[in-house]
């Protein structure tokens, strides 16, 4: 029986320019995990998961509010669409597969739908236990810099999702990464260049989200269509974010968290410029300001639903906690969130 997983991710600096040859720098969050199960069997069979992917329900009521909080979608289709990217993968590069079938569950710790990276996480999840359990070699057959390629294309060929490369990286690789995805090294290497950063470096994070989220690529469509526009102010936003991340690393190699908190906030309000506050939504705009009116950096870790937030004054800590529990948020503080979080 095969056992694998993939963590959460938070963007930390530079997203969302991972989608437009920018760069970023994110962490893994170790409590927050897909995880993957796989074993032998006579013939195929990917199971649904008890609560993501229901096919029973005690009436029309709970149905339709399963579907109005979540939408259709369910983590089945990403074992679908990951299993089939993967034969594919295989077959167009020559890697023989032996003739032998497989059972497939899941199971997720990661909150659905608010910029976490938990569909990316179930995928390479899935990705890795295929490759054990087919003998395909890692840095060999899919060397590690290619395989959150192979993970986004699962999403973005297969299911019409828009999202970048970043949250594939980090559940890759793990740990802090800083993320190059210039185009002439993207079109030079057909991948971006990854460099692993010392997550003892980060400053004192939290992480707060909301219990109902959104997807992810309905937040980003309408910037894809202005960037692939050619609109001057999304093209120079995007290169903006590019700046921030290579002046975030410079800031966490001098050791500079006060230079580090304010560059997060400036990816906040330049992220609130180009998406507008529509996009942003007054739910998670108001999880930015309870940080930011207790003195503490603030921005969404991903597409919207979760703030990523850095406090250097821990007195401030038990303020902001009561405020983001009173309207019902959860949170969690870096260090409650593991041993290698953020």
């Amino acid at each position: 029986m095969i056992h694998t997983s993939a963590h959460a991710r938070v963007g930390l600096v530079g997203n969302p320019s991972d989608m437009y040859f920018g760069k970023t720098i994110a962490a893994a969050i170790t409590n927050f995990s897909a995880r993957v199960t796989l074993w032998q069997s006579p013939s195929i069979e990917l199971k649904p998961h008890p609560v993501n992917d229901p096919f029973a329900f005690d009436g029309l009521a709970q149905l339709t509010e399963k579907v109005r909080v979540e939408g259709y979608y369910g983590g089945l289709r990403l074992l679908f669409a990951t299993c089939k990217k993967f034969y594919e993968f295989c077959d167009e590069r020559g890697i023989k597969l032996p003739k032998r079938n497989f059972t497939l569950s899941y199971d997720t710790t990661i909150p659905r739908q608010v910029g976490l990276g938990g569909s990316s996480a179930i995928i390479t999840a899935t990705v890795r236990a295929l490759m054990r359990f087919y003998g395909v070699r890692p840095d060999v057959d899919i060397p590690l810099p290619e395989l959150p390629s192979l993970v986004l294309s699962v999403e973005t060929e297969e299911l019409g999702i828009t999202a970048g490369l970043q949250d594939r990286v980090v559940q890759s690789y793990g740990g802090t990464v800083f993320m190059d995805f210039s185009e002439a090294v993207m079109l030079a290497q057909g991948h971006g260049t990854y460099t692993r950063l010392g997550s003892a470096a980060l400053p004192p994070l939290f992480l707060a989200y909301t219990a109902i989220g959104s997807e992810s690529g309905k937040v980003h469509n309408d910037v894809r269509y202005r960037y692939e526009s050619g609109d001057p102010e999304v093209l120079g936003a995007m290169r903006e974010f590019a700046d921030y991340a290579v002046a975030a690393r410079e800031a966490l190699d001098a050791g500079d968290h006060a230079r580090f908190g304010a560059i997060m906030d400036q990816n906040f309000d330049l992220r609130r410029r180009i998406y507008g506050d529509k996009a942003i939504g007054d739910r998670d705009m108001e999880m930015v300001d309870i940080a930011r009116q207790n003195g503490c950096a603030a921005k969404f870790s991903g597409s919207q639903g979760a703030v990523v937030g850095m406090c250097l004054e821990p007195s401030r800590l038990p303020r902001v906690r009561g405020e983001y529990l009173a309207r019902g948020c959860f949170l969690f503080w870096q260090s409650s969130l593991g041993n290698h979080c953020f």
